[in-house]
């Protein structure tokens, strides 16, 4: 066998003349389709095809994977639609001078192929994969406010019909092993030792490629499509508006219009891309997918694992922290006055495993990995130890104080505190440096962020130790300085308050949900307080005002609601009723105060630009993270305070003046808005809030 290598890839001839191109991006853990791997790319199938072999075998030389898809650093660089249509032409000049080689092509698989990896995969005769649970196939683009552009508009739909590519084009959710194989999506699953031999044999035996049924063939006739587009309309229109997120709907249009056929969808598809490319959409999206890398990056490495941990408080957040760590793999105990009050975070558990796993032995597993512990054996025992018991300073601090002479010495103790300062939850301990603020989010199998609180007394080490656990687990690590609130909570308050206000005034709830819905959140404050609970909102709001020396609101909406026992979703009714975990809501009618919306998210920018005057966390891109991953801000507008800077941060705070003329001094402009206007993006110096 001869081998020849060169940059990013490496080629292989064997004694059956099947040569194997090995994607091998230097210096890089997962491949990515750069421009600079696409034209060494391009260079290889051009003395391919020259050479004539019987076979072209594409495979991967990372251990992670096929190819997690183009650079997206790369989409930033984009000008305009000219540069972004020349970046595309040429990735997809390059493989369709794949898909054009004479002679059999194989895709063989393992781990993931994602967006450009994936149409890669797509421009090949046929596709294996080993088949296991880390297999991970999909088109994701339509979740960065873009669609495929390498082809996959045309080629997914022509290889396994306009259902089941739609399915993968519009929701960017990727498929499994099996589904992919149900679907067509890959011709054989195989083991790992046998992937090689399966992509041989193919070359050696070629059957004839797969393509879609005749009836999926049929709905993509000229005749047919105008029947379907109107159902595809539909299910998009369910979830998203045109305005806010225009890929899936040019999705549809470009296959209504072409078909997915012929040269002309390839330029349509590449044409319609590049007007994306420069959408406030794309560049909202764009710009968050970058966040989250930043705060996957920002966790480090543990200098010793975390593998047990004993949680203090099997109320709803405890217990379903303890359920999530187990569900990762680690060793956890659940600890609380007796075992009944512990039995009910365990049922859920087995729920959250039996939803997440796959198979009865894992679910059997993760069973196993979570133990109630009412006598608190454990805790010796533990890395990481987590309260979770009610929110109440004394309660915690006697509790931290109790429970810390029996840890080990090296072991970590958080708090999963929404509100309390860590500083003084520390107050009294031996090694208040190994004190953290590890604040989840409801719910912590939904929810993304986890901030990581230092106070003052916390050791880096501490802090390191974290935010690698939260990795860990699955989440994005958010560090921040410990402050009413933090970050998320801070600046969630005054939203969820003013929305009171607008409520106390006689606007119909319904209609101030609309209109943040209408701007991009992922519902409104009024379903958003149910969810929290009215009673939680009402708590952490009061200690969130005292520990900023504001007055708390006398918001009598919520007063009202919580003397009567509605305390939102978790009681079945709070300002809504609630049925199956949904809000009954009337539809919206009446007519919204003109300056709703911005009285809603204003409020919200302005304690964003509070938070990054007083060094909260540390710059404007970290404080737009933990809003958009704590709280759901629009993720296409890219985050608050980007958002405020697209809008103009003059603009902004003109508008807020205005509001506090006519609403009161709540909407007076913070001083950090002064900061932004002149462009810094990094925290100015922290200042002490006040007793």
């Amino acid at each position: 066998m001869s081998t020849a290598d060169r940059g990013h890839w490496r080629i292989e001839r064997d004694s059956d003349q099947i040569l194997w191109l090995w994607a091998d991006k230097a210096d890089a853990s997962a491949n990515v389709l750069s421009s600079e791997v696409l034209r060494e790319l391009d260079g290889h199938l051009t003395r391919i095809r020259a050479e004539a072999p019987r076979g072209l075998v594409v495979l991967s030389g990372k251990k992670s994977g096929f190819i997690a898809g183009a650079d997206i650093k790369e989409f930033t660089r984009i000008q305009g639609e000219d540069s972004g249509y020349r970046l595309i032409h040429a990735g997809q000049a390059v493989l369709d001078r794949l898909a054009a080689l004479p002679f059999p092509t194989v895709a063989a698989l393992h781990g993931f192929a994602l967006g450009g990896g994936l149409e890669l995969a797509l421009a090949c005769r046929y596709r294996i994969a080993v088949g296991d649970e880390r297999l991970t196939l999909g088109l994701p683009e339509v979740q960065l406010g873009i669609h495929p552009g390498f082809g996959g508009t045309v080629r997914s739909v022509q290889l396994i019909g306009v259902k089941a590519a739609m399915r993968l084009l519009l929701t960017g959710k990727p498929v499994r092993a099996e589904e992919a194989l149900r679907l067509g999506l890959v011709d054989r699953l195989v083991g790992a030792e046998a992937l090689r031999d399966e992509a041989r044999r193919l070359i050696l035996e070629p059957p004839p490629p797969r393509r879609a049924a005749l009836l999926e063939r049929m709905l993509s006739w000229t005749a047919l499509r105008p029947w379907v587009v109107p159902s595809l309309t539909a299910q998009v229109a369910s979830k998203v508006r045109r305005e806010h997120y225009p890929a899936p709907y040019a999705i549809i249009d470009l296959w209504s219009r072409y078909g997915a056929r012929g040269p002309a969808a390839f330029e349509a598809e590449a044409r319609s891309i590049a007007r994306l490319f420069v959408s406030e959409t794309a560049r909202g999206l764009i710009r968050v997918f970058l966040l989250q890398d930043r705060l996957k990056a920002l966790a480090g490495k543990s200098a010793a694992p975390l593998e047990r941990v004993h949680v203090i408080g099997a109320g709803v957040m405890g217990g379903d922290i303890a359920a999530w760590a187990a569900l990762r793999g680690c060793r956890v105990s659940l600890h609380d006055s007796d075992a009944a009050r512990i039995e009910p975070a365990l049922a859920r558990a087995r729920e959250l495993f039996e939803k997440r796993l796959r198979t009865a032995d894992k679910v059997a597993a993760a069973v196993q990995r979570l133990s109630a512990d009412p006598e608190g054996r454990t805790l010796a025992e533990a890395d990481i130890v987590i309260e979770a018991i009610v929110e109440d300073l004394e309660a915690k601090r006697t509790l931290l104080q109790r429970i810390e002479p029996h840890m080990k010495p090296e072991a970590l103790l958080a708090t999963n505190t929404s509100s309390i300062d860590i500083g003084a939850l520390g107050a009294g301990l031996q090694r208040a440096e190994r004190l953290v603020g590890l604040h989840f989010f409801n719910p912590v199998a939904h929810m993304p962020l986890v901030e990581i609180v230092a106070a003052p007394a916390s050791g880096e080490a501490a802090v390191r130790t974290a935010s690698a656990f939260a990795r860990t687990l699955d989440k994005l690590p958010l560090p921040c300085r410990s402050a009413p609130g933090f970050v998320v909570n801070r600046v969630l308050m005054p939203y969820l308050q003013e929305a009171m206000h607008a409520a106390a005034e006689g606007v119909p709830l319904e209609v101030i949900d609309a209109a943040a819905v209408a701007f991009g959140m992922p519902m409104g404050p009024i379903e958003l307080a149910d969810v929290v609970g009215l009673d939680v909102a009402a708590h952490v709001g009061a200690i969130v005002a005292q520990g900023l020396g504001r007055p708390v609101p006398d918001l009598a909406p919520l007063r009202a609601r919580i003397a009567a026992g509605q305390l939102g979703r978790k009681s079945g009714a709070g300002f809504y009723p609630w049925q199956d975990g949904k809000a009954v809501k009337a539809p919206a009618t009446g007519t919204a105060p003109e300056d709703l919306t911005d009285r809603l998210i204003l409020i919200l920018l302005n304690e964003c630009a509070a938070c990054l005057r007083e060094g909260i966390a540390a710059d404007a891109d970290l404080i737009d993270a933990a809003v958009v991953f704590g709280t759901g801000f629009a993720p296409f507008r890219g985050g608050p305070l980007a958002y405020a800077r697209a809008r103009g941060v003059n603009a902004v705070v003109e508008r807020l003046q205005g509001l506090a003329q006519r609403h009161g001094e709540r909407f007076e402009p913070d001083a950090g808005w002064a900061g932004l206007a002149r462009g810094a993006g990094e925290a100015q110096q922290p200042r002490t809030p006040p007793e």
